[in-house]
């Protein structure tokens, strides 16, 4: 109790807490503008930590870190680009709701989520970071591509109109994922005699040129209209309570899943929002609805990015293991501060790893504040002449994208994904299986190369590892009452057109 009261009066100093909010609201602009980033908003303030104490730098990393994964939420729903990768899967229901004008509303959405995913991965931190970091540690190569098969099965959820188109656009998204080097011998593969292509396709050009230019390739090819029209609000506007507490079990399962997918290392926030919006969309009664503007679908890919802030920070607190590379950033602001994360971390410095429970609470408290006033600048740059606003989001993009490396050749990829995705979407091709391919391929191929290399090319080891043959059973049911829902639905179609 002592040790949270310090926490307490040590957060309510006003130096400390203008760090904490100006951090949260640095971060969700950062995180709003495409290209940029969680990696990117903490490493700029990085310096800053050598002329602070260990608790103001603390605050200020948090805040930076919650307010940026938040903040690519709102790019996503209101210009259908990702503003961080954390954010793929909110594209897929957040910008539907946009389009039928309920922008205001499925920002409220995504901060409501946000906010809960957030503070619950913010308990779950406090009391099981021990044992959460053992569980985390038992997955291996098996149980990793155990995993991203069942994550893989959200194919068959958001190509629901054609199956077949979207499983193309997968296997498109996989193959991409593929260029470059071999994860495991180094050799070079479908580089198509490119130096810059050696180094494969880098994750923020490709999502930003897929979804956001294509859009605005989209945009001026219709020549529709001199005003982006939508027919209702694009202000903000949080959902009733009502409906907020009858989808508490989406809120609570999404949360668990993002942060228990935090605590293993190296899988990040992108893997846990496509895992999430896959068992979301398995399991909703509005399962029929999602990827056409369906608010299940931005609750469980925003609460479990968010939720994945404090998952992450488990090993990397427990173990002084990062649990992605934004955590690694942070753990590398702890050793300046002379502290060295690992077991005895929470019994040498009791009181800072107080003061980080307590102020991550209150960052991810503060987005219930900062996420209106912010989404609402946001939402009205929407009401800007079209010719006007698709200018400036092309500029965005390109610096958005150049600055992630300050390399020209990620502004090609960008440019070429955007043509890919125009045409695509002229073909009647879904975009989303396109991201859900090149974001879980890597993990996918990495650790079945692993598992085999470990299992001396023996599959059917893969099956004798409990975690991995329980995701295993889960993906294999989940494709089974897909086949037989559609088999049903053809049948009916069948039985309709006959006379």
């Amino acid at each position: 109790m002592d040790s949270f009261l310090l926490a307490l009066s040590k957060l309510a100093d006003p130096g400390v807490l203008m760090l904490m909010l100006g951090g949260t609201a640095a971060g969700v602009l950062i995180g709003a503008m495409p290209g940029l980033g969680s990696v990117l908003a903490i490493t700029l303030a990085l310096p800053l930590t050598f002329v602070l104490a260990p608790e103001p730098s603390v605050a200020l990393l948090l805040g930076l870190y919650a307010g940026s994964v938040y903040g690519g939420s709102l790019s996503a729903i209101l210009i259908n680009t990702p503003g961080t990768p954390q954010a793929a899967a909110t594209v897929f229901d957040g910008f539907p709701m946009m389009q039928k004008g309920q922008g205001d509303l499925a920002l409220g959405w995504a901060t409501v989520a946000s906010v809960i995913g957030g503070l619950i991965s913010v308990v779950v931190l406090i009391v099981a970071a021990p044992t959460l970091a053992r569980l985390g540690l038992r997955f291996g190569p098996m149980e990793y591509f155990a995993l991203g098969l069942f994550a893989l099965t959200c194919v068959v959820s958001v190509s629901q109109d054609n199956l077949a188109k979207g499983l193309v656009a997968c296997v498109l998204g996989l193959l991409v994922a593929t260029m470059g080097q071999d994860p495991l011998t180094g050799d070079v593969r479908l580089h198509f005699s490119s130096f810059d292509l050696m180094a494969g396709i880098a994750l923020v050009p490709f999502l930003v040129g897929l979804f956001a230019l294509s859009e605005v390739l989209w945009r001026v090819g219709e020549r529709v209209s001199d005003k982006i029209e939508f027919q209702g609000r694009t202000g903000f506007r949080f959902p009733p309570l009502r409906d907020i507490l009858s989808r508490w079990r989406i809120f609570g399962k999404s949360a668990v899943i993002g942060t228990w997918i935090g605590t293993l290392p190296g899988i990040g926030a992108t893997a846990s929002s496509m895992v999430s919006y896959a068992e979301a969309k398995r399991s909703s009664p509005n399962a029929a609805n999602f990827g056409k503007g369906e608010p299940d679908g931005v609750i469980a890919s925003e609460a479990a990015n968010n939720a994945v802030t404090g998952g992450a920070l488990v090993p990397t607190l427990s173990l002084g293991i990062p649990g992605d590379p934004i955590t690694a950033v942070m753990l590398g602001a702890l050793i300046i501060q002379g502290i060295t994360p690992g077991p005895r971390l929470f019994v040498d410095n009791a009181d800072l790893m107080t003061f980080i429970f307590v102020a991550l609470f209150f960052v991810n408290l503060s987005l219930l504040v900062l996420g209106p006033l912010l989404g609402k600048v946001f939402a009205r740059a929407v009401r800007a002449p079209e010719p006007v606003l698709l200018g400036v989001i092309v500029v965005l993009l390109a610096i958005g994208t150049f600055t992630v490396n300050y390399n020209a050749f990620d502004l090609k990829v960008m440019l070429v994904a955007g043509i890919a995705g125009f045409l695509l979407r002229y073909g009647g091709f879904p975009l989303a299986p396109v991201v859900i391919g090149f974001v879980l391929g890597p993990m996918i191929e990495q650790s079945l190369r692993q598992g085999m290399v470990i299992a001396r090319g023996d599959f059917l080891v893969f099956f004798r590892q409990p975690i991995a043959l329980v995701l295993f059973v889960v993906s294999a049911a989940f494709l089974l009452w897909s086949g037989w829902r559609h088999w049903n639905d053809w049948r009916s179609a069948r039985k309709r057109r006959e006379p």
